[in-house]
């Protein structure tokens, strides 16, 4: 037999729900997964998580580009380097893990490995599998943080949610 327990949540109307950390439990992973995010990314209140996603979106655009117009720029000076210049760009974006993991699965390499690789030589084979493969549509997430990140990659049809109301302490 199933045993449910339903509990009122003590809801303050000025400040909203309020934690009783006298019960419950702690999980350690998520703790874990919690402190190993940059400090920058530690939300400590929805106020700060919403000034964050909020701030995010400001300084965000999406476009579409052709992949093979994609062109990747990687120095033998910097073996850990690897630069993306778009078509339309001035400046060169800098692709994250997930975003570069995006455009490996596009080509039809292996993220992990390139991962592993000198950034020349992992920037000659994205080049070459961007060239070679088929030319598509591709939407691309960017993001300026003091230097432009390329976030994702995706299919042109696929829709982004970027709006910070979903965090906003003010939407009851």
């Amino acid at each position: 037999m199933t045993h449910v327990e339903i509990l009122d949540a003590a809801r303050d109307r000025a400040d909203g729900y309020k934690v009783d950390v006298s019960r419950g439990e702690r999980i350690g992973r998520v703790s874990s997964e919690w402190f190993s995010r940059p400090a920058d990314e530690r939300y400590l209140s929805l106020a700060d998580l919403y000034a964050a996603v909020h701030g995010r979106t400001e300084r965000s655009r999406t476009r579409t580009v052709e992949s093979a117009a994609i062109q990747v720029e990687a120095s033998r000076d910097d073996a850990e380097r690897l630069a993306l210049m778009l078509p339309g760009s001035d400046a060169p974006v800098a692709p994250t893990h997930w975003s570069f993991g995006q455009l490996a699965s596009l080509v039809g390499a292996p993220a992990t490995y390139l991962r592993q690789l000198p950034a020349p030589l992992a920037g000659i084979n994205l080049q070459y599998g961007l060239t070679s493969h088929r030319a598509e549509q591709v939407k691309t997430l960017e993001i300026d943080d003091g230097r432009i990140e390329l976030r994702a990659v995706t299919g042109p049809d696929y829709g982004r949610y970027l709006n910070s109301q979903p965090v906003s302490p003010t939407v009851h």
